[in-house]
């Protein structure tokens, strides 16, 4: 048992030092790409399959009020926390996600992703059943 102990101890004084952390994510580095989540703090990669604009976590949903009138245009002002309200379906058959902004109020729809959570858009789906004053309430701000 003295053995495990010297041998932690020993470990413990020749640490290697942490490299800085701008390294990872200044421009370039292998996070360059990425956005962290509002919500969940994951590490989001710009490109998804699917769509041309990542604008939400695949994980939890939840977006910033970054487009102000197009897709991908990033020129809104707010920068606002988006929470993912509900879904809806396009004549073609696409799953759209209804943000609203939690700061200004304004609503989108955003299509999903191809490695968005198949959990999360289930549950996000079934919310107006489980929640009909939720859903009352956002049909009445449209």
């Amino acid at each position: 048992m003295s053995r495990n102990n010297n041998h932690t101890h020993r470990t413990n004084n020749r640490r290697r030092p942490q490299r800085h952390k701008d390294v990872l994510h200044h421009r370039g580095g292998h996070r360059a790409n990425d956005f962290r989540c509002v919500s969940c703090r994951l590490d989001v990669p710009v490109h998804a399959p699917g769509t041309a604009h990542r604008n939400h976590c695949p994980n939890c949903l939840a977006s910033l009020h970054v487009d102000r009138t197009t897709p991908g245009d990033r020129a809104a002002d707010c920068r606002g926390r988006m929470e993912a309200l509900g879904m809806s379906v396009r004549p073609d058959g696409e799953w759209m996600i209804i943000h609203q902004c939690t700061a200004c109020g304004e609503l989108s729809a955003n299509r999903i992703a191809g490695d968005d959570s198949p959990l999360a858009l289930v549950r996000l789906a079934l919310r107006p059943l489980t929640d009909p004053t939720r859903a009352h309430q956002t049909l009445l701000t449209l």
